[in-house]
């Protein structure tokens, strides 16, 4: 009887769990369940989880002798550690954020592209508290952007055929990602003198075994999808990191570190000798405005302008990506409550300047966790507890390899592809421009210029075949800001001169 009693007491407090969670997610809704909102979480931190690595790499330095050193205008650098740490940390907070507020599971973590854009263009005139000064900066305008309603509306001034395009291009970006890291791809040491900018592994072979391991990984991954393997992701990375362990223990590769060709990129397949350590917080609220008093002020208004338009049409291309591969776009191409997802997604380049880890926006790695089945915010709090998590078990993520990671980002981007046949290529005004911003994603590594090259020619086109009345006035405005934003090198020179 007592064993009675407590079996009903279990269903309750499970079926009123299960309550709680579907008033919060909406879980059953959404067509999803708890296993695939977790396995879905699991997927997107394990494909992403690298930031946490790569980002300390792009910003800080071990020290600030040597010519690798990112100092600033003063001579600082900004330590490893700390920057692991914050990465971590900010990516965490906001990531459990997003899907608390948004109810996505779009996962945030530090952007890259504008962590290079200022460690390379806006440190070196500025110190790093204040470069981090202009990133809040450029944090709060998105915010007041989001909140008046104005990032919703550019949103959805968008054609649905350019959303398409931009969820194809996205895919195609994510696939070139992963044969990047992974080696498959590499720039050629010659580069600059031969037509052929890239090419297949070392001297055109598979020549390294982290490579080989990539390969194997996405032989097997993609079988598994193509069978309907419940996972297929998440077994292809978790059986992909076995081998990648194996191989290291009986070939001893070794890490590349940038003087090993033929070592792992970005993790390292071995037990690491210890699974805990604290992290070093100190770099939190290392933040100042005084580049509006170093520099001239259009140089600095310029420089924050450069950062909107980045950190404004990057994060709107991926969420229309990932709401597309997702299923959560309504009858008209919108996704709901987008204005909520903007201003969420806006605090991260406030919080991220904050916190000295450069502006945070949605990953475009969180697809791999869509195609897990995930669907609602749930993922998100499973992502953020463990980047969370990670600020304490760094060595033990790290054994993950890039390498291991890379199959599930080609897996997903060919599944992305499928958003093609949505676009009419019979219309060349839609098809040029659609075809631009495919190519021009993964060609130049950056959404923001693929959505570019995609506005602004869709709207030259339109005027030039007599129905610019078809373009919505936001597109104008748009392409104008685009016009400016890829005109930026010649506007500097004349404000420079």
């Amino acid at each position: 009887m007592p064993e009675s009693r407590a079996a009903v007491a279990s269903d309750i407090e499970s079926a009123t769990r299960d309550r709680l969670l579907e008033r919060v997610f909406l879980v059953r809704a959404r067509g999803s369940s708890v296993v695939r909102e977790l396995r879905g979480g699991l997927v997107t931190f394990v494909t992403m989880s690298y930031i946490v690595v790569l980002n300390p790499l792009i910003l800080g330095s071990f020290s600030a002798e040597g010519p690798g050193a990112k100092r600033d205008v003063l001579g600082a650098v900004l330590p490893v550690p700390q920057v692991a740490a914050v990465t971590a940390l900010v990516a965490g907070v906001m990531t459990l954020l997003f899907g608390l507020v948004a109810n996505y599971p779009f996962a945030i973590a530090t952007g890259l592209g504008i962590n290079t854009l200022v460690a390379v263009t806006i440190a070196p005139k500025v110190s790093w508290p204040e470069a981090m000064g202009l990133v809040l900066v450029d944090g709060v305008i998105i915010v007041l952007l989001a909140a008046t309603g104005f990032r919703t509306a550019v949103f959805n001034a968008v054609p649905a055929e350019l959303k398409a395009a931009i969820s194809v291009g996205i895919g195609l970006f994510i696939a070139f990602i992963g044969f990047v890291d992974s080696g498959f791809v590499r720039r050629l040491p010659d580069a600059a003198n031969t037509t052929v900018p890239v090419g297949l592994g070392i001297n055109g072979l598979i020549a390294s075994w982290p490579t080989l391991v990539f390969v194997v990984g996405l032989v097997f991954t993609g079988i598994l999808a193509a069978r309907g393997v419940r996972a297929a992701i998440l077994v292809g990375v978790l059986v992909t990191t076995v081998l990648a362990i194996a191989v290291e223990a009986f070939v001893h590769v070794g890490p590349s570190k940038g003087t090993n060709p033929r070592g792992w990129s970005l993790g390292y397949p071995a037990l690491p000798e210890r699974i805990f350590g604290f992290p070093d917080l100190s770099l939190v609220g290392h933040v100042s405005l005084g580049a509006f008093t170093r520099l001239p002020l259009p140089t600095v208004c310029l420089l924050v302008f450069t950062l909107l338009l980045a950190n404004f049409f990057d994060a709107m291309g991926t969420m229309t990506g990932l709401g597309n591969q997702a299923g959560l776009l309504d009858r008209d191409g919108q996704l709901p409550r987008v204005g909520r997802a903007l201003f969420v997604e806006g605090l991260g380049a406030v919080v991220g300047g904050a916190a000295s880890s450069s502006s945070n926006t949605v990953y475009v790695e969180s697809a791999a966790g869509i195609a897990e089945g995930a669907r609602t915010g749930l993922a998100n709090v499973v992502t953020g507890l463990l980047f969370l998590a990670a600020m304490f078990l760094t060595p033990l993520y790290q054994v993950v390899p890039v390498e291991a990671a890379a199959p599930a980002l080609v897996v997903v981007g060919a599944l992305m592809m499928r958003q093609i046949r949505e676009i009419d290529f019979t219309d060349f005004s839609i098809a040029l421009p659609a075809f631009l911003m495919i190519v021009v994603m993964p060609f130049t590594y950056s959404i923001a210029n693929g959505m570019g090259a995609g506005f602004v020619s869709y709207v030259l086109l339109r005027v030039a075949t007599g129905r610019a009345r078809q373009v919505h006035p936001l597109m104008w405005v748009v392409a104008l800001a685009f016009v400016v934003y890829f005109a930026e090198g010649p506007i500097r020179a004349v404000l420079s001169g």
